[in-house]
């Protein structure tokens, strides 16, 4: 009861600091306000290891010409999305763990679930591209070098980057135009589109079915083409003569599998919560989120730099170690 009525009088005043924009309320763990210092450690630690990891694994391709190939383009991609997807939640995390402001102007609002939701399409779109490349590797390898090439890998680069900010557009700027009324308070220490168009106090109904098109033929699509490719790459693994070679080649692609689950699981987990369970408790919603967003670009860099010898080596050469 004391914790709905501190949240109803914190918003109220942040309510009334403008009457042009809507302002939400951001929460960031209900019950653990006064440790929420605390629980910025691990935040921090997470942050820290995601950005410094993932900028590491681009100059490391960057500084090391051998490593100027298709593959870790792919893996350059992978780093730079994962680097959008820290960067994007950082403000509001810091403001609400650290100096303990919950407030968010609605343009601001849209900006952070524009990235967040951007960087995620295009996160998707890069572990499809990986998953052909290494398909193409293993059931074509005397053919890969002239189906994989550097001009193709920067085109379809260049699709990935547009793909997912293009479409989020129309749905993103629609929401300028809907009244809110009510709480205005969203359950996550980030904004998510899922999350705001439900305050919406007027008929939300494009916006609901546009997102789910958008997820289905994006996501969900990339998802159903990743799981092919890898039907097919043990479908030749199994036909290998030894059982030595059929552990070399699945072995190339043991570091994408492991980021292939860690973003797809939670984030199909989280739209199943957001959609379908409405009387979860809200622990349940605030650990997929979370796991969602701070998890795989965290341990993306650690994965490939344990797993994938040429940047191991490099990075220990670049250490000095």
């Amino acid at each position: 009861m004391s914790y709905q009525y501190h949240l109803s009088s914190q918003f109220k005043h942040l309510s009334n600091i403008t009457l042009f924009s809507p302002m939400f309320y951001l929460t960031g763990f209900p019950g653990l306000e006064s440790k929420e210092h605390w629980i910025f450690i691990p935040f921090f630690l997470m942050y820290l290891v995601a950005i410094s990891g993932n900028s590491l694994i681009l100059i490391i391709i960057k500084k090391n010409p051998h490593l100027h190939t298709p593959m870790y383009y792919l893996l350059s991609l992978l780093a730079l999305t994962d680097l959008g997807l820290s960067v994007s939640t950082l403000p509001t995390t810091v403001g609400i763990f650290w100096f303990n402001y919950h407030g968010i102007y609605f343009e601001a609002c849209q900006i952070q679930m524009f990235c967040i939701h951007s960087f995620s399409f295009m996160e998707s779109s890069v572990l499809l591209v990986m998953s052909f490349d290494r398909f193409v590797a293993i059931c074509h390898p005397l053919r890969y070098s002239v189906i994989i090439t550097g001009q193709r890998v920067i085109k379809i680069g260049l699709v990935i980057i547009l793909r997912g900010p293009v479409a989020l557009i129309p749905i993103v700027l629609l929401l300028k135009v809907f009244p809110y009324c009510g709480s205005r308070v969203l359950s996550h220490s980030y904004c998510l589109h899922q999350e705001v168009i439900h305050l919406a106090c007027t008929d939300t109904t494009f916006n609901n079915l546009y997102g789910l098109t958008l997820v289905v033929f994006t996501v969900m699509l990339d998802l159903v083409l990743v799981a092919l490719s890898y039907g097919l790459i043990l479908n030749t693994v199994a036909g290998l003569a030894s059982r030595e070679e059929r552990l070399r080649a699945f072995q190339t692609c043991t570091s994408h599998l492991c980021a292939v689950l860690m973003f797809f699981v939670p984030m199909m987990g989280l739209s199943l919560v957001h959609r379908f369970g409405k009387h979860a408790p809200p622990a349940v919603h605030l650990l997929m989120a979370n796991v969602y967003l701070f998890v795989p670009p965290m341990l993306n860099p650690i994965i490939y730099s344990i797993k994938t010898k040429e940047i191991r080596r490099a990075i220990i050469k670049y250490l000095g170690l």
